[in-house]
């Protein structure tokens, strides 16, 4: 990929660090611990507040940034939902993940400073942002953030690594009930109810996502629910058979490593 250097006129996303912008809020946040390191003092805390901003909501369909855009900030998504895409060869688009609160957005932009995908609010959504030259000067300044970062940037080529291999060679019933799994633990991981949760992302999201059309969704689903596993009204989900879902996502998984333990 060649490099790009955005430049200031481009970028739309700059902003500079004064007294008369809302500093962050990052010592009452109730996802901090999923974007900063835990244990941090008050004095680091502080620091980080500092240089931390809270933006305007991002409004339902709004995008945050657009693929291959220069990119000067680095975003937590403080509240709501968002999705990621890339344009795909038949001129629609292909959906890559899902962000949820306490998720870092921009972190695949780092190398090169332009923006791989397009992120696209789902619902309207809040969020926190920080400069990447206010990035540098923080990590210097509260040494457990670059820390925090790389473990962060690990765990998630981990996960779409992983997420990747099973996508992309489970059978679609299995597929369905991994994303349904993963959205239950990265709710429960939130403190959110693990097995009651909204669907805020569409069948054709989701079907783009899973590589499936509309209609396997749909009939994946549809399946799930004949077979008691979870309830279904509208984009509501409710898990009512969490053992029997997670025993289809690990049978999918073991098709993969046949010699890992069941």
């Amino acid at each position: 990929m060649t490099s790009h250097t955005p430049q200031p006129s481009q970028a739309r996303n700059v902003v500079r660090l004064d007294s008369k912008r809302p500093h962050g809020v990052c010592s009452t946040c109730r996802v901090r611990e999923l974007c900063l390191p835990s244990g941090l003092s008050a004095a680091d805390l502080a620091t980080v507040n500092h240089y931390i901003h809270r933006k305007h909501t991002v409004a339902r369909g709004e995008a945050l940034f657009a693929y291959q855009e220069p990119l000067q900030m680095l975003y937590a998504l403080r509240t709501g939902f968002m999705k990621s895409s890339v344009p795909h060869p038949d001129g629609g688009e292909q959906v890559t993940g899902f962000h949820m609160s306490g998720d870092l957005i921009g972190l695949d932009a780092l190398a090169d400073g332009v923006t791989i995908c397009k992120v696209t609010a789902l619902q309207d959504s809040e969020i926190c942002e920080i400069s990447l030259n206010a990035l540098e000067l923080l990590t210097r300044k509260v040494a457990p953030l670059q820390r925090h970062f790389h473990r962060v940037m690990s765990r998630e080529i981990v996960h779409r690594h992983e997420m990747m291999l099973l996508l992309a060679n489970v059978r679609a019933q299995e597929r369905v009930a991994l994303f349904l799994l993963d959205l239950s633990q990265r709710h429960a991981a939130r403190g959110y109810p693990a097995v009651d949760f909204v669907l805020h992302m569409t069948r054709t999201d989701i079907g783009s996502y899973l590589g499936l059309t509309i209609e396997t969704v749909c009939r994946g689903l549809a399946q799930l629910h004949k077979e008691k596993r979870i309830e279904m009204n509208g984009r509501h989900i409710r898990i009512t058979d969490l053992a029997g879902l997670t025993f289809m996502a690990n049978r999918g998984a073991a098709a993969l490593n046949p010699a890992a333990p069941h």
